[in-house]
């Protein structure tokens, strides 16, 4: 599980050569999707709408609802994937796309949904039980607290609705 960043960060032991702007033709790229892996792509984005406070957006043109346009799939596509953004338009997009394989290992990438940002002590560690009692309910599973350390702030890893690990950070 990740810790936010650490308090002093650095860049020991990394060659310069990696810390070098990439100047190329993927610089100027701003905007990124998350995608999820799941068996049950609408469950998995109801939850994470309902934590990031993520909306369905609209659906293609042509169609009244997303339901409609998911009919017009051939059968095997049917259900295959859903979308929710952020209504202020300034976080990803997320996408979620079925798989026919379940989850095995521990996610490699994972989201660190930020609550206690600049808290520390006691009040760092209640904004993180109060976030934890609200995801619950959600159907989210706790983990370990981890406590703050010489280095690192508390955090609460968990996992959502299909064991995807994630971090209240």
């Amino acid at each position: 599980m990740s810790r936010e960043t650490p308090r002093s960060a650095t860049t020991s032991g990394i060659p310069a050569s990696a810390t070098r702007r990439y100047r190329g033709s993927m610089a100027s790229v701003k905007q990124f999707q998350v995608t999820f892996d799941c068996a049950d792509p609408q469950r998995v984005a109801r939850f994470w709408r309902e934590v990031l406070g993520y909306v369905v957006p609209p659906p293609p043109g042509g169609f009244d609802t997303w339901d409609d346009y998911d009919r017009s799939l051939p059968p095997e596509r049917q259900g295959a994937g859903f979308v929710c953004v952020d209504p202020t338009g300034v976080g990803p997009r997320l996408y979620f796309q079925r798989v026919p394989e379940g989850k095995v290992v521990k996610n490699r990438v994972h989201l660190d949904v930020r609550v206690g940002t600049g808290l520390v002590g006691e009040e760092r560690l209640a904004a993180l039980e109060a976030e934890c009692a609200r995801l619950v309910p959600l159907g989210a599973v706790r983990g370990q607290l981890l406590l703050a350390d010489e280095e690192n702030e508390s955090c609460l890893p968990m996992q959502d609705v299909e064991g995807n690990e994630f971090c209240l950070d």
